[in-house]
């Protein structure tokens, strides 16, 4: 009934101006012009509703960014290559020796086991054991769903482990917060290590950046006062609305929220054997040096590139995938320009971007949708068959 009557308003309103400014037929110009007079419906809608139906096309417009983006990056790595040139890079690819492309793809199957021991090890403190199959599907199921939606698959592999192993999803995804730290703090390594090993190829350029960017905050020094005094409000207001919540249900489900988040986060000092957790870290990084350095066996082109150039590759090729959705056109693109550093041509060093690249997407798009099915198959309730 609100409905109706919040419908009729706006009818009411807009006919009267029409009608008496203009002499308009309303009705006729209210059903073939403004189909948007379904707005009073949106309005009626419960806020948990509205704020579902924003989320997913949040989502929905990342995607489509991403992907666009993506595009435009394959367009923009090839746009000054002639059809030969094209054809020779789906010949190189295609040709890739099958004999070097199975070591890859096992090898980052390793490296993704390693790191479902690893979260294992952080779901440990928290009380509970899932089993190490479980949690291995869990992360391979949440690398392909990151391919289809960002960061959907962080959402889906603790909300699958949550359900099968009967885990609250607030401390895992603590936990996973957790993870994203010591990657982003292991790739802050690799950056550093790509820097000192190459000093006279990448040093200098990271130098003028970072004189740039010193330079500019001396310019403006009014800016950094401006972003500290914008955390700090924020931080204020964010623990404000955290405190008025009080004892309502909403406060006390955000407060849950919040405490499972940080036990998630502070499991990482609780972990029983610190050293393990540490070579795991240190495993699944050299794992992922190591699919490219192995890779470069498959071009004829890359066979005498070593351990540095991997390394190189590792650190671009990184940003690349967050770059993008999946990191198409970006990874690609991103692998072109590195390797044209150490004097690849740009073909090679294209589709050698291609053939890791399609590895990777190829091996989850397999065993993501194979580990979905294993979960279920795996915590499939037995059913037990009574005689009378």
């Amino acid at each position: 009934m609100r409905r109706t009557k919040s419908d009729a308003k706006i009818r009411n309103f807009i006919g009267f101006a029409l009608e008496g400014a203009y002499r308009t037929d309303f009705e006729q110009f209210w059903n073939k012009y403004l189909p948007f007079h379904q707005l009073s419906i949106w309005l009626t809608l419960p806020v948990e509703t509205r704020s579902q139906i924003m989320k997913r096309t949040k989502t929905v417009l990342q995607f489509i960014i991403f992907l666009s983006l993506g595009v435009f990056l394959i367009w923009f790595s090839t746009r000054s290559f002639t059809e030969n040139e094209i054809n020779r890079v789906k010949q190189l690819v295609f040709n890739a020796k099958l004999g070097i492309v199975v070591p890859c793809i096992l090898i980052l199957l390793m490296s993704h086991y390693f790191r479902a021991i690893r979260w294992k090890m952080m779901i440990k403190p928290l009380g509970k054991h899932p089993s190490t199959l479980n949690v291995f599907f869990a992360v391979l199921t949440g690398f392909f769903f990151n391919l289809l939606f960002p960061r959907l698959g962080e959402v889906m592999k603790c909300s699958l482990l949550g359900k099968y192993e009967k885990i609250p999803v607030d401390r895992l995804i603590g936990t996973m917060v957790a993870e994203r730290v010591i990657d982003l703090l292991c790739l802050i390594v690799v950056i550093l290590l790509t820097i000192s090993s190459q000093m006279g190829l990448v040093g200098e350029y990271a130098r003028e950046l970072s004189l740039q960017v010193i330079s500019k905050i001396k310019a403006s020094p009014a800016t950094i006062f401006y972003v500290v005094i914008l955390i700090m409000g924020l931080t204020i207001l964010v623990y404000w609305l955290y405190k008025k919540a009080g004892d309502t249900a909403l406060g006390v489900k955000i407060k849950e929220m919040v405490k499972g988040v940080i036990e998630g986060l502070v499991s990482i000092k609780k972990v029983e054997r610190p050293f393990l957790f540490v070579f795991y870290t240190l495993a699944i990084w050299f794992l992922y040096l190591s699919s490219i350095r192995v890779g470069f066996y498959a071009l004829e082109d890359l066979v005498q590139l070593g351990w540095v150039p991997s390394l190189t590759v590792l650190t671009f090729g990184s940003f690349a995938m967050i770059a993008t959705q999946g990191g198409i056109g970006a990874y690609q693109f991103a692998v072109q320009k590195t390797l044209a550093l150490y004097g690849i041509n740009e073909v090679s060093g294209l589709a050698f971007g291609w053939l890791l690249w399609s590895v990777q997407t190829v091996m989850l798009f397999l065993v993501g949708p194979a580990s979905l099915l294993l979960l279920f198959i795996k915590n499939k309730p037995s059913k037990t068959i009574s005689s009378n």
